[in-house]
């Protein structure tokens, strides 16, 4: 059995089996996975250092989870832009394929919380070639994200198997991965499916991390092998009350994921996702941490702020306000240190 195999056959999902590693309110634990699932695999279980800490915050459910009843199921409207099983098509010339319904560990900020671990399904071969006829018949599209819970809880020849049909089809010129096993199980990426994503360049790739903590040297050694293989590395974090919402830990994660040959790609804001909300950071906030990054590491590190909008109104990019007025062909500014600047523009 491959390594990562193993290591996802001996997940915690159980308050019994999570209390041999941490003291927990085991009844607490159990009326929160009745709701929402657990699972955390023995590799990102190792990497939390004391209780309550960002990575312990990530994955141990906490009974806030179902004590708090703000926000929706699904507040982006999935449903609504799902013209088939597991075919989300919100932008016209991109498609989301959702192609596993499970991940190698459960995030309890998850935006698909309502549906991820409730069942171990993947998207049926009868359902995948009517995704793939519903790519063909629409020529605009010309982007597909492969994503889900996580795609690659699949094997190599299924990963293939998407990549290959996507690659026969013209008009697609981007393939993406949406993925975080580079993060909670770096183990999954191995050479022989690192060789197999070569074959079907230029494949893009968006891991997800959220604390400098988790690029360990198995993770970093997981995006070398993505990296020579050719694959274009993106990371799509998620600004989390209490795990990373301050700018010494965005800034030192950031710049991290550079030296790693990733390219800090969004920063979100949580959705309005039940269950979830005890993570929100609000807007005010985010903004004031973006401004005191901006200016004080290099622009490569700054990733767009982004709001994913309810009712499926689209990922929208924030910014920090640095236009204090105008005056005719005047602006006056007030830069990331807060000093004015004055700037006459053309006519």
């Amino acid at each position: 059995m491959e390594e990562w195999k193993d290591i996802l056959a001996n997940c915690v999902s159980d308050s019994q089996s999570l209390y041999r590693y941490a003291r927990i309110d085991k009844k607490k634990i159990e009326k929160v996975i009745k709701k929402y699932p657990m699972r955390i695999n023995p590799y990102y279980l190792s990497l939390i250092k004391k209780r309550g800490d960002p990575i312990w915050k990530q994955c141990i459910p906490d009974i806030l989870e179902i004590q708090m009843q703000t926000g929706r199921k699904d507040p982006l409207k999935e449903k609504r832009y799902s013209p088939m099983e597991g075919v989300v098509h919100r932008y016209k010339d991109r498609v989301l394929f959702l192609i596993s319904d499970t991940c190698a560990g459960f995030c309890r900020f998850c935006t698909r919380k309502r549906s991820v671990g409730r069942r171990e399904e993947v998207l049926s071969q009868e359902n995948a070639a009517a995704a793939f006829q519903y790519v063909r018949r629409h020529k605009d599209v010309r982007d597909v994200i492969l994503s889900g819970g996580d795609p690659l809880t699949l094997d190599d020849d299924r990963i293939e198997y998407y990549l290959k049909n996507l690659r026969q089809i013209n008009h697609v010129e981007i393939i993406r991965i949406d993925s975080r096993t580079p993060c909670v199980l770096p183990q999954r990426i191995t050479a022989r499916f690192c060789a197999m994503l070569k074959k079907y360049s230029p494949i893009y790739f968006n891991a997800h991390f959220n604390h400098y903590r988790e690029l360990t040297r198995t993770s970093r050694r997981a995006a070398d092998m993505l990296a020579e293989s050719g694959v274009v590395l993106g990371n799509q974090a998620v600004l989390l009350a209490g795990v990373n919402d301050d700018v010494s830990t965005l800034k030192k994660l950031f710049e991290g994921l550079l030296t790693m040959r990733i390219r800090p790609y969004y920063l979100y804001i949580p959705d309005a996702v039940r269950g979830t909300y005890h993570f929100r950071v609000s807007i005010a906030r985010a903004l004031k941490i973006m401004r005191g990054l901006i200016g004080r590491t290099s622009g490569l590190a700054i990733p767009h702020l982004i709001i994913d909008l309810k009712h499926g109104g689209g990922k929208t990019p924030l910014l920090p306000k640095y236009i204090v007025k105008r005056r005719g062909r005047r602006y006056v500014f007030k830069n990331f240190e807060n000093k004015i600047f004055y700037y006459a523009d053309i006519s």
